[in-house]
């Protein structure tokens, strides 16, 4: 663990916001990538980071320092992004009713569209298992054995599961041209 981060989980621990706030801007750019690139929407990313650092604040003490900081804040993100996937899934069918029957959908920003594109054509017909173990390889460059920690599976799969990434885009991309 980097030195700057083992000095400042303590200091924050003992109560010194100025810590935590370091910890915070120091990763909040990698907090909040990983949930746009989970969500593929800013403002769900914006909503995520927001509740990742709250989240922070009161799970800092379970940190037992096993992995890197960083690997540890990743799966803490990727459990929030989890959930908030179960939570949209849970009202979609409530909502999708709604906006037909109201006559509202709610329009791009315009902020996002090149990057929605990008993701659904590259990763969204990608099964979940394949495409958050992408998300966490290839999006934010963590190696196979962080990912698996993340994911809670052998590395030995997560590399199983990117070769079969590589694999189903290639084919896709043959296709596609």
């Amino acid at each position: 663990m980097a030195d700057d981060d083992q000095s400042d989980i303590r200091a924050a621990l003992s109560g010194d916001r100025g810590a935590f706030e370091r910890l915070l801007r120091r990763y909040y750019d990698r907090i909040h990538g990983l949930a746009w690139q989970m969500t593929g929407s800013r403002t769900d990313a914006d909503d995520i980071a927001q509740d990742v650092c709250c989240i922070l604040a009161e799970k800092l003490a379970d940190f037992r320092g096993d992995a890197k900081f960083s690997t540890w804040l990743c799966s803490i993100v990727f459990n929030a992004c989890r959930a908030s996937r179960r939570r949209r899934r849970a009202f979609s069918v409530f909502t999708d009713r709604l906006a037909v029957m109201a006559g509202l959908m709610r329009a791009p920003d315009g902020r996002d569209l090149y990057d929605e594109v990008w993701i659904r054509s590259a990763i969204s017909r990608l099964k979940p298992d394949l495409r958050d173990t992408a998300i966490l390889v290839a999006g934010q460059q963590l190696t196979h054995a962080e990912a698996a920690e993340i994911l809670g599976i052998a590395e030995a799969t997560v590399s199983w599961r990117m070769h079969e990434v590589r694999r189903l885009l290639g084919a896709r991309t043959e296709t596609a041209g």
